[in-house]
């Protein structure tokens, strides 16, 4: 056989490159693709596990026969455990707006405040989840940036609410509650109490800022349309109607 051509040889080096290049092209955006979806159905699967285990784990023995018997796939479908808790919850909260529930829920409560350790325990956690689950509650409902730790140097914020109390007395500014979280786990941080004027708030979701905080800034929303200040027209009213 003939030897090829210096110009054959180029032409199927080249077309190999080409050919590894799309294979690695393909496999990384592959990875992309699947990683989250894997990811999230496997984080899934474990939660719904573990609730699952939890609370058969909590019912009688007797009970459980009883649901087995009774309701077909149970403890072979998985999220039984979460429809049980879900029901359960529902349950005790529609007891809770009778006047046997109240009565019950005051009595638990003054038990709770005679124990030493458990009052405090029980009286932070039933202050916070007051808090955040209010429907008039602000608390991270607005993303801010502000300087910190030092002046020139940025970091996001979220806004848990106004100071109140004795902060508010002491402090004669209009003081803002801000958690800044850390970074890649946000459920740590610090509460500062920062100015208002010294603020900037984001258009921005949530969702988006905890994003950009927990990726460590890789991954960084769209910019958003700036909304409308309601002061802005306000002004902008009473500037006209002095014109």
């Amino acid at each position: 056989m003939a030897d090829s051509k210096p110009e054959d040889k180029a032409e199927n080096l080249v077309q190999n490159k080409t050919l590894i290049g799309n294979i690695r092209r393909w496999f990384l955006a592959g990875i992309l693709l699947s990683a989250p979806v894997f990811l999230t159905t496997y984080i899934t699967w474990i939660a719904i596990d573990l609730i699952d285990t939890q609370v058969v784990n909590l019912l009688p023995k007797e009970l459980v026969v009883f649901i087995t018997s009774w309701v077909p796939g149970f403890g072979i479908v998985p999220g039984y455990g979460i429809i049980i808790g879900f029901v359960s919850i529902t349950f005790i909260g529609a007891l809770t707006t009778g006047f046997l529930g109240r009565w019950i829920v005051h009595l638990g409560e003054r038990v709770m405040n005679t124990m030493p350790v458990v009052r405090t325990i029980y009286g932070s956690s039933k202050q916070i989840l007051e808090t955040v689950v209010a429907s008039q509650s602000e608390a991270f409902r607005e993303a801010v940036i502000l300087e910190y730790p030092r002046k020139g140097t940025y970091v996001i914020g979220f806004v848990t609410g106004a100071a109140k109390g004795e902060i508010k007395d002491k402090i004669k500014k209009e003081i803002v509650n801000v958690f800044v979280p850390t970074t890649p786990n946000p459920t740590s941080g610090f509460l500062l109490l920062c100015p208002k004027n010294d603020l900037i708030y984001l258009d921005m979701a949530v969702e988006d800022a905890i994003k950009l905080v927990v990726s460590a800034g890789i991954v960084t929303p769209n910019s958003v349309p700036q909304k409308t200040n309601k002061k802005q027209i306000g002004n902008k009213k009473k500037f006209k109607k002095n014109g």
